[in-house]
């Protein structure tokens, strides 16, 4: 919310102060020839600008959805490796206390209303169950390939929680950010110089500034999916959860 305010204040502030600028700019500054080269020095800028936009929300999109792909691939591995651990016999009942343990952790850091709460580093708890199946010992062959199934699973579904663990720290590049919000600031105070001052240009820029700036949002936003306006649901674990220990 506040890098999105600050580039609305940007964008919109470049074109009032391209209106100013209009007023005390000479004559020859506002000439026709003068209007073509802007437009055609601003035209390049507002390419690049667009391309730079366009491949960021598509990026940050490809990026919600892989973290929520994730998310509902580790509630469907949760579910699964407790019903083998359930056909293993009762003496997985310890695992599987604890598998549950791991998904309520999961969920009450993931979806935490307090913000001050990080989502831990997942080796401790994922090494010690994968301990717990490690010292189960087989009574018979189906045992024994439940329990290689168990380990199995186990390790993917470690490694399926670090890979979300990391992440969680991928964003926007902060110098590719400036940079965009001062190609879409050079672009309206452009639109400005050359624009009559009334109610309507006023109005139709200061749409199209809160229209990029609300991009930039969606951009961030998607990038931190478990947070804020648009969040991966939790509906899967929480279904996933609901199925543990039956």
């Amino acid at each position: 919310m506040a890098i999105g305010g600050i580039t609305f204040g940007c964008v919109f502030g470049g074109a009032l102060l391209g209106i100013f600028l209009r007023r005390a700019l000479p004559g020859p500054h506002l000439s026709t020839e003068s209007r073509e080269v802007v437009k055609m020095g601003m035209g390049l800028v507002g390419t690049m600008a667009a391309l730079v936009l366009g491949l960021l929300v598509a990026s940050a999109k490809s990026s919600y959805d892989t973290q929520n792909t994730e998310m509902t691939d580790l509630s469907a591995k949760v579910v699964l490796l407790d019903r083998v651990l359930a056909h293993y016999g009762p003496e997985t009942k310890e695992s599987r206390d604890l598998l549950r343990s791991f998904v309520v952790r999961l969920m009450d850091q993931t979806w935490s209303k307090d913000a001050s709460i990080q989502p831990e580093a997942p080796t401790l708890r994922g090494e010690v169950l994968y301990e717990k199946v490690q010292a189960l010992s087989p009574k018979n062959d189906e045992q024994s390939s439940l329990k290689a199934t168990a380990l199995s699973m186990v390790m993917a579904l470690g490694q399926t929680r670090w890979l979300m663990y990391e992440q969680r720290v991928t964003s926007v590049s902060t110098p590719l950010l400036v940079i965009l919000i001062l190609w879409l600031t050079f672009i309206f105070v452009s639109y400005g110089v050359f624009a009559p001052a009334n109610a309507t240009v006023i109005a139709s820029l200061f749409v199209s500034a809160l229209s990029v700036s609300g991009a930039v949002f969606l951009i961030l936003e998607m990038y931190a999916p478990y947070a804020g306006l648009i969040q991966i649901s939790s509906a899967t674990v929480r279904a996933a959860l609901a199925q543990l220990g039956q």
